[in-house]
Formats: structure tokens, sequence, C-alpha cells
């Protein structure tokens, strides 16, 4: 059900490496570097594009700087990465380096491999981290990237500021027919249907949020609620907590008219034939919420994922 399906990732963040700045001087000369503008990360071909550390040297000096982010290693052989973030926005001239430009997650996730979706979530989401702390949240100095960009110290108090991941747990409601309800916010494009979802506030369980946000957007209480699982979701900084749902009222589902605008009931059958006739938009495959009614859908025998490949969209 998860974005990516194994637990151990492909990618060994070896933090013990951290602390060690010739290391990784030395692990950055023959690093697979990930450049990143804006949330944006470099392609070609419609796969990631790495640079090398003579690369970013070229353009350090022509172009723009930038900060180095220590990914990890890959569990297969050790490849060290980096993530590169620039303001550089101009494609470079040089043929070695040049590149056709920079595409969002969101636009490319689904299409990437295991280790390149666990390389440009880490990368993205640290690197949305960096962009939007420069100043210590103490006493207001300035802060730099320390420790492989893993932390940001202050160059007044020496304090040092982690990165920090907000929680959300997303929804799939279901009813005692094993009918699935879906929803459709106003930001997103006409059609589109997915699961419920919100932030966990403070002092609230995973299970109390999940509750909450299911009534609050949909109207029915719910029970029987169990873990599925969880997924990065660097847009801008969230992990997801997956969780399914059981309510004994369907009949009660309404729109809270705000965040949820529709709701609706869908069997296998129904969900099949309006993604099938365009009725309904589904969320993108990278997506939790889409591998949870995928799972869903293919628990029952003789419904298959590819019945469901055709209408997705992202938000705008």
């Amino acid at each position: 059900m998860s974005a990516r399906n194994q637990s151990l990732s492909p990618i060994d963040r070896a933090s013990h490496l951290r602390t060690d700045a010739v290391g990784l001087d030395l692990l950055w000369q023959s690093a697979h570097i990930l450049p990143i503008i804006q949330s944006h990360i470099g392609v070609q071909d419609g796969v990631l594009r790495y640079l090398t550390a003579e690369n970013v040297e070229f353009l350090s000096a022509s172009f723009e700087s930038g900060e180095r982010y220590f990914l990890g290693l890959a569990r297969d052989g050790g490849q060290p990465y980096f993530a590169w973030r620039t303001s550089w926005i101009d494609e470079p001239t040089d043929e070695a380096i040049k590149f056709e430009g920079f595409r969002t997650l969101r636009e490319i996730g689904g299409d990437l491999s295991e280790l390149d979706l666990a390389l440009a979530m880490h990368a993205v989401g640290l690197s949305n981290w960096h962009a939007s702390h420069p100043r210590c949240a103490k006493c207001g100095a300035e802060t730099v990237s320390d420790l492989g960009g893993s932390v940001r110290a202050c160059t007044a108090d020496s304090s040092q500021h982690h990165p920090r991941t907000d929680p959300a747990v997303i929804v799939l409601v279901k009813d005692s027919t094993d009918r699935i309800l879906l929803g459709h916010q106003p930001i997103w494009p006409e059609k589109r249907f997915s699961t419920f979802a919100g932030f966990v506030e403070p002092g609230e369980s995973f299970e109390e949020c999940v509750s909450r946000e299911v009534f609050e957007e949909a109207g029915v209480y719910c029970n029987d609620i169990k873990y599925l699982g969880s997924q990065a979701w660097p847009f801008p900084a969230s992990i997801m907590i997956a969780f399914e749902a059981v309510t004994d009222y369907p009949e009660t589902a309404k729109p809270d008219g705000v965040e949820i605008t529709e709701v609706i009931w869908l069997s296998r059958e129904e969900l099949k034939n309006s993604v099938a006739s365009g009725e309904i938009l589904l969320p993108p495959t990278i997506s939790v919420a889409r591998k949870m009614i995928t799972g869903w859908y293919t628990a029952k025998s003789g419904y298959m994922a590819a019945d469901l490949i055709g209408g997705e969209s992202w938000r705008p």
C-alpha cells in the first residue's frame, strides 16, 4: 500500500558520517548530485539527472553557488548521493553538463525507480526545510547548513535547528457493504475525488485525529480504525500516516461545504465504471491516497489495478 513496497529504504542515510566534514568532502568527489531549484529537481528524458562534483564546481564558479546536503549511500554498492540546492535557473551551454531542465516531484514521481524516489523525497523535503529556515528561531540571527545538511546552525549563539516533519493522517472510509467514501475539495480540478486527510493537532493521537478529521469533513463517525502504512510527503514537509476506518451510518455522510464540497459512496463496479467514463479523476499513482484506493479495489478477486488506469490529477 505504501509508496515504496519495502520497509527498508534503498538508501542508507549513514547519519554517523554527518559529523565527518573531511569524509563528506571525499564522498562529494565521487557523488551523484541531484540539483534542486525551488522544489524543482533536475531531470533528463523523464528521469533524474545527476551532476558530478566537477559539474557543480563549474556552475558555482560561472553561475550561482548553493548548499550541498548529504543524502546517504546506496545499499547496493555504496554509491554516495548528495542534493545541491541553488538558485541557478539557466541551462548551461557546456555539453558535459547540459540537461533539459527541472520538474517537480509531483510531475515525475510516479515514473521514478524506488531508488530515485527515495532520494527525491529526501532531497526535496530537506531542501524545502532549509529554504524556509534561514534565521534562528531563538535570536533571529542567520543560520547556515551544517552536519551534511542535517541541521542549521545559528551564527550568533551556535544553537542547532533540526528539520521538522508535520504528521498528517489520511483515511480510507468504508461502510459495512465494503463501499468506500471519497470527497472532493474545491481547490482540486473538477471531478477529482480522494480520501480524507488532515494534520495531527497538539496533544492528539493518530486515532483521535482520524475520527475528528473524518467527522469534520464528511459528517460520519468512524470505528474499527486500522493502520495501513505511511509515506513521506515533502509538499512541503509532511508525512502521511494512512488508516482505514468503518462507519456504521453511511447515510449521514455529507460534505462540510468548506474543505470538502462533495462526497460520494462507491462500490468497486461503480468506481471502475466512473474512472473508465471520466466521471471521476483519482489521485496520482505516486500518492498514498491512490495506493489506499487501489489496495481496497484489488482486495476482491477479479478486480485489477489496471482497471483504474486512466483519469488522475493533481491539484492545479
